[in-house]
């Protein structure tokens, strides 16, 4: 049908020589002043945040590339993990200066002063479902949820892990908290109770830097050291 009418529209543009098979995905480079260490989308996925190696947070509208705030100043060593809130205006931030903070991310500052109770690196931050409770996890081994609003620790610290807390998240039911571990295994807690649930998965062979739940909470996906990803 289109070569019937191509005569009527001489016009029309089309591509002769050295085209591409296939277009590039990457739509834009964001160029930050210091090391990207930690980057989260918000929940529309309309902005980035992202934390910085100088120990800033930077705030970028994804589809503009431009930033939506000052870099947000607090923490005074580098930003290892950022995690937006439901909600979408706001983020929460772990450091390595031991520190957990909440900003605004209209006003670009923070709310309240810094969380503290960890006693070495806060390696990665999550965030319940509800908003309402914050998870870290530090290389002094152990995982603390905090709540919001107040910043107070619920319970005592989740021990087991004998090495750095690399990576936590929590389950979208908001029932779980699962940890990856330096000492190369996968720990599942009850959040409500702080306690191990059965027995630590093992099988990698290095630190596991990365853990995820599927949105069904079936699976847990981890991504390790030892170049390997395993569900």
């Amino acid at each position: 049908m289109f070569c019937k009418f191509t005569a009527k529209f001489p016009c029309t543009p089309c591509i002769a020589v050295g085209h591409v098979k296939n277009w590039p995905q990457m739509k834009k480079i964001l160029h930050t002043n210091a090391g990207v260490t930690s980057v989260a989308p918000s929940p529309d996925r309309k902005c980035i945040a992202c934390g910085l190696d100088d120990g800033t947070i930077q705030v970028w509208d994804i589809d503009t590339g431009e930033a939506l705030c000052p870099p947000l100043q607090g923490h005074t060593t580098l930003v290892a993990s950022v995690a937006f809130l439901p909600d979408g205006r706001h983020i929460v931030s772990g450091s390595y200066d031991t520190t957990v903070q909440v900003w605004d991310v209209k006003t670009g500052k923070p709310l309240g002063s810094p969380i503290q109770g960890h006693t070495n690196y806060i390696r990665s931050v999550a965030i319940s479902p509800d908003g309402k409770c914050i998870v870290s996890g530090s290389d002094d081994m152990t995982i603390r949820v905090w709540d919001m609003e107040t910043g107070k620790a619920f319970g005592t610290p989740l021990r087991g892990h004998m090495e750095s807390v690399l990576s936590v998240t929590v389950s979208l039911d908001g029932k779980r908290i699962m940890s990856g571990s330096a000492d190369r295994m996968i720990q599942v807690w009850d959040m409500a109770t702080g306690e191990a649930l059965g027995t630590p998965l093992q099988g990698h062979a290095g630190d596991v830097r990365s853990v995820t739940i599927s949105p069904d909470c079936k699976y847990i996906v981890s991504g390790s050291y030892d170049k390997t990803i395993r569900v």
